[in-house]
């Protein structure tokens, strides 16, 4: 299986919701991702092996942010 890269979209009981770069959706056994993933945090999924990008999750959250800043602007 190739590398996926996705963000955790939500948690749905013991589900985790991931939506992958084609914009659909995945659900994994929340069990598999690391005990400190949230949601938003952009995650690599290789076969079940899950990982927490921290770098693009920070970017991915500054980037939000900047966008929100602009639209409250007064």
């Amino acid at each position: 299986m190739s590398l996926i890269r996705g963000i955790i979209d939500r948690f749905e009981n013991d589900i985790a919701v991931v939506e992958v770069e084609d914009g659909h959706t995945l659900d994994y056994p929340k069990h598999l991702l690391p005990i400190d993933a949230e949601v938003g945090d952009v995650i690599r999924i290789d076969g079940n092996h899950f990982t927490v990008d921290k770098e693009e999750t920070k970017k991915r959250r500054n980037e939000i942010d900047e966008l929100m800043d602009e639209l409250f602007e007064d």
